[in-house]
């Protein structure tokens, strides 16, 4: 598989991911904010948080819970983007970390994914 059609993937997953939240009361803030440090998924807000959103696509969860995969290195890398966008977007939202999960078993022609949104996740 090449590196084209794993960005094709994700980007998939993402606006999956961006539908739900929206359908939850959410408003997208920012989506694959690129810094030093890495990126952020999605940045959405809903009144009440700022949340930091790490999206992960898997098929099925054979070898692990996609939010699995945001392992402790992970998580200290999305802290260090999420303080960079802190302080050049300043809030007065809480600030928050999610995990959304979406399994797609037949990748980007699944027609309804399971997602899960893991709230307050680290």
């Amino acid at each position: 598989m090449s590196g084209q059609d794993s960005r094709l993937r994700g980007r998939w997953g993402e606006d999956r991911a961006a539908e739900y939240l929206g359908r939850k009361g959410f408003r997208l803030v920012a989506a694959n904010w690129r810094c030093r440090f890495g990126e952020l998924d999605l940045v959405a807000e809903d009144g009440t948080y700022l949340c930091f959103v790490e999206v992960k696509l898997r098929k099925s969860a054979a070898y692990g819970s996609a939010g699995d995969f945001v392992d402790g290195r992970k998580q200290s890398r999305l802290r260090a983007a999420a303080e960079l966008y802190l302080a050049k977007h300043p809030t007065d939202l809480q600030p928050r970390f999610d995990v959304i999960e979406i399994y797609a078993p037949q990748g980007t022609n699944t027609v309804n994914p399971r997602i899960f949104h893991l709230e307050n996740a680290f």
